[in-house]
């Protein structure tokens, strides 16, 4: 008796046979007492019409119940009877089908979760209803793929993880093991090589960790007092020599009433460098780099807005929803030509969001990409919380 569809069942039936027991109760004796009630006023009405008629009349009440009127009674007693018991099982059938209809899909999400406990994340229960229970049901199907996907990416993100780690090493060990054995040369050139990739690995493991923390907004921050312009103006002098390289001229534009800002320094300058480096990496030669900063408002709050435009390919429409996922690049090559490790915009994202802000993205094949960065200023300037900006 410990299934719902029982105690469902057994409480709808409790509840449709006391019902109808009372009723049936009621309606019998109420016809009892009424019909005996009709025939004494009948019996009173002839009586009456008994003695104006032929001035003799008996004032004695005679018999009012005979032979038909109690076979008339006894068979409405065995209708009221027959349709009770008609009433309660068909109460019986219905209490048992709502009950079911209440307890089959919650066995069927019972047995689903059961499997993703095992791991079999790919489940799916059928709605049946728009109900509790079908709004319950069509949850845990949104549930089951926010966890397929998740376990994709996460099986995907360490595949990447293994990927980028081996890259280095693999450099890193093949030298050594030739300088050991005698067949390279130890050189400049050659340990200037291997102090490069260290320093790629480095800052992998490094980015690696920010994220994790970030992610899960455990990341340290020391925040302090910032000109948004001097930020930028910095990071685009650091990055200089790149552009140069490249000959690509980087045209800023400030705006000299920007208010400053609450935030960490260090971690809005990686922001603003991880950024400045894909445009840098993916513009073409003798090209230009556009960033302006400027102040909006939006939802009751002062916000910075910086933008960073690129003459670079583009990206594709259906690329830009996962242009800031873990390692996601338009371009499935792992050539290291073809960009960085695909986790200096996954950086951006969680650095920008930690700060209470946005970054978005704007771009098509062959037009170049548009960067902005919206961040809040401080709250005694703003006025009020901060909010998302739709």
């Amino acid at each position: 008796m410990n299934s719902i569809t029982y105690r469902i069942t057994g409480l709808m039936f409790l509840a449709v046979a006391l019902t109808v027991f009372l009723l049936v109760y009621l309606a019998d004796k109420q016809m009892t007492e009424h019909f005996k009630e009709y025939r004494i006023v009948q019996h009173m009405e002839t009586s009456q019409q008994d003695v104006t008629g032929h001035g003799v009349g008996d004032t004695r009440m005679t018999m009012i119940m005979g032979p038909l009127e109690e076979t008339f009674l006894t068979s409405v007693h065995k209708s009221l009877v027959w349709v009770g018991l008609a009433v309660i099982v068909a109460g019986l059938a219905a209490s048992y089908a709502l009950a079911r209809s209440i307890t089959v899909p919650l066995r069927n999400l019972s047995r689903a979760a059961e499997q993703i406990e095992q791991g079999n994340f790919d489940q799916k229960v059928p709605i049946e209803t728009r109900d509790e229970v079908g709004q319950l049901a069509a949850i845990f199907n949104r549930m089951a793929e926010t966890l397929t996907v998740n376990t994709n990416l996460r099986r995907q993100f360490l595949a990447n993880i293994a990927h980028e780690l081996r890259t280095p090493l693999a450099i890193i060990q093949g030298h050594l093991e030739g300088m050991v054995d005698g067949v390279i040369e130890p050189s400049k050139d050659q340990l200037a090589s291997l102090h490069e990739e260290a320093i790629r690995l480095n800052r992998l493991i490094t980015d690696l960790r920010d994220l994790s923390l970030a992610e899960v907004r455990q990341l340290a921050m020391e925040k302090s007092i910032i000109d948004m312009n001097q930020i930028v103006s910095r990071a685009v002098n650091m990055l200089k020599p790149s552009s140069d390289a490249k000959e690509i001229y980087v045209e800023c534009t400030f705006d000299e009433q920007l208010p400053e800002i609450e935030a960490d320094i260090d971690r809005i300058s990686q922001v603003i460098y991880n950024v400045l480096v894909n445009g840098i990496r993916y513009s073409p030669p003798k090209s230009f780099i556009k960033v302006v900063t400027g102040k909006i408002e939006n939802a009751n709050q002062s916000w910075i807005k910086i933008s960073i435009a690129d003459q670079g390919p583009g990206i594709a429409q259906e690329d830009i929803p996962y242009i800031f996922d873990h390692f996601y690049r338009g371009d499935k090559s792992r050539d290291r030509k073809s960009g960085g490790s695909g986790l200096g915009l996954a950086v951006v994202k969680q650095l920008v969001e930690i700060h209470g802000g946005q970054v978005t993205v704007q771009s098509e094949l062959g037009q170049g990409c548009v960067f902005q960065i919206v961040l809040p200023v401080r709250l005694e300037e703003a006025g009020g919380d901060m909010e998302s900006i739709s």
